[in-house]
């Protein structure tokens, strides 16, 4: 098998940005991927290049995550951070890793910080860890809420039979196939209708304006990564007031994804506005803020709003295919989002709450956590923690950067653990496997005083981004995983 060889200008091409990110790309990818065809490589770099942040903790794809972070191009004098820093709270510390801890340890030293928390699930980021709750005063922070701007999970609860998964598993599988598209750049030749693209910021805003055409043509669309749709089997003990569905067991559909293309630019763009505004410590400059009373701060906040609503749409757009081709109405639909901001009263005072990679938790506030493609999830009701800044843990979290994973997990391992569980794989590959990411049940556990859980969802259908991902035996040998 020939190696890969990749060039500059293919890098180009994919949208890379002019600088060090290029060369380093090269190397990285010829060392590390060089068994890889050319087409496996690109979706990996396609992968880095949309959400840097996912890979921030990679020892291998981390190397060029970080060039693709907005570089520092201010001038004047440095913006100190506060010595000791406003105190947060930790649920979970002993499933915490140090990375994590000291992002957030930097956080709370920023002078607009009011707030803040850190989730079970936390693992090391860009800016704000990932698990990551900062409450500010009147400033929002583009890398504070994230690249994929708006990911939200999105459950349907259905009155079917869940033996019917297992009796026609090719059919529920078929639906999902047809109803959207994974992997980066992805986009559909017919796009779908839907009054998010008609709003007016579409054609105030110059980057929305260049963005439009393919965020239409990429609305219902779930990108790559640990973004998922899949059918799984619902368990409600007993009748909530604020679910709304009677005890039993029902049929689920849930969604995982984002804001794609739309929500990285904008991030990426606000973010080098915020960095050329306020120059900060080196190792804090991630964490630069645009004042909401400026008007890049209102460009800002408008812009990711939207991308909030398109992410919506998406999940909207899926569930309306499946749930007409199922022939009825879902008895409920469950929602929540993460990677945002939002406007919050906090000690009497309003603020921005921050949440990358949380969990939206007020008091009865529903919302749905998941596992990992094995593990369940759970549907949960808010409790209002304030020393939590009223949320929770947006998932498992991770506890193997995917190099790890599908270098220390093998292919028998990951069949096998599918197996055991009865879940039927649709694409997907060992960087997201069950043993990359943390026990569900004790990132739960950690946060009973955040969340009481109100329903179970056991995933058995699932399906994610088809690109073929390698493994690497003690032979050398590389098998294909995922399709």
């Amino acid at each position: 098998m020939s190696k890969l060889k990749i060039t500059g200008k293919e890098l180009r091409n994919l949208g890379f940005p002019e600088g060090p990110v290029v060369s380093v790309a090269m190397k990285v990818m010829e060392k590390h991927y060089k068994h890889s065809t050319k087409e496996e490589a690109f979706k990996v770099l396609q992968g880095v290049l949309q959400a840097p942040d996912d890979y921030a903790a990679d020892e291998v794809l981390g190397q060029i995550a970080k060039h693709l972070v907005p570089k520092e191009t201010t001038e004047g004098a440095e913006i100190s951070l506060n010595h000791n820093g406003i105190q947060f709270s930790v649920f979970g510390q002993e499933y915490i890793e140090e990375g994590a801890m000291h992002q957030m340890y930097q956080a709370a030293k920023l002078p607009i910080s009011v707030a803040g928390s850190l989730m079970p699930d936390a693992h090391s980021g860009y800016g704000l860890p990932i698990g990551g709750v900062l409450a500010t005063k009147n400033a929002v922070i583009p890398y504070g809420v994230g690249v994929d701007i708006g990911c939200r999970m999105c459950l349907s609860i259905f009155p079917m039979n869940p033996k019917e998964l297992l009796q026609k598993e090719q059919y529920f599988a078929r639906e999902i196939n047809e109803a959207t598209l994974f992997g980066s750049g992805q986009q559909f030749d017919q796009a779908a209708n839907h009054e998010v693209m008609e709003d007016e910021l579409f054609y105030q805003l110059p980057l929305l304006k260049s963005l439009h055409h393919k965020a239409w043509k990429q609305l219902g669309s779930s990108g790559s990564g640990n973004h998922f749709v899949e059918f799984g089997v619902i368990d409600i003990a007993e009748q909530d007031v604020e679910l709304g569905v009677e005890a039993g067991t029902y049929v689920g559909l849930l969604s995982h994804s984002g804001s794609r293309a739309l929500g990285a630019n904008i991030a990426n763009q606000y973010t080098k506005i915020a960095i050329s505004k306020r120059k900060l410590p080196q190792e804090a400059k991630n964490l630069a803020w645009l004042m909401l009373d400026e008007a890049d701060g209102i460009e800002y906040w408008n812009a990711m709003n939207l991308a909030g609503e398109y992410a919506s749409a998406c999940h909207h757009i899926i569930h309306q295919k499946i749930a007409k081709q199922l022939g009825m109405r879902p008895l409920k639909m469950v929602e929540n989002h993460h990677n945002f901001a939002w406007k919050e009263k906090w000690e009497n005072q309003e603020v921005i709450v921050h949440r990358k990679g949380a969990t939206p938790a007020g008091k009865n506030v529903l919302g749905i956590i998941p596992g990992s493609m094995t593990a369940p999830g759970f549907i949960v009701k808010g409790k209002g923690e304030e020393a939590a800044v009223n949320s929770a843990s947006h998932g498992a979290g991770r506890k193997m950067s995917r190099t790890k994973a599908i270098q220390s997990v093998t292919d028998k391992q990951f069949k096998d653990e599918l197996q055991k569980h009865g879940v039927k794989l649709l694409g997907g590959g060992l960087d997201e496997s069950p043993f990359a990411y943390k026990d569900i049940e004790a990132v739960m556990k950690s946060q009973k005083a955040l969340v009481d859980v109100v329903g179970k969802f056991t995933p058995k259908i699932v399906k994610m981004d088809g690109a073929k991902h390698r493994s690497w035996t003690k032979k050398g040998r590389e098998d294909l995983v995922g399709e």
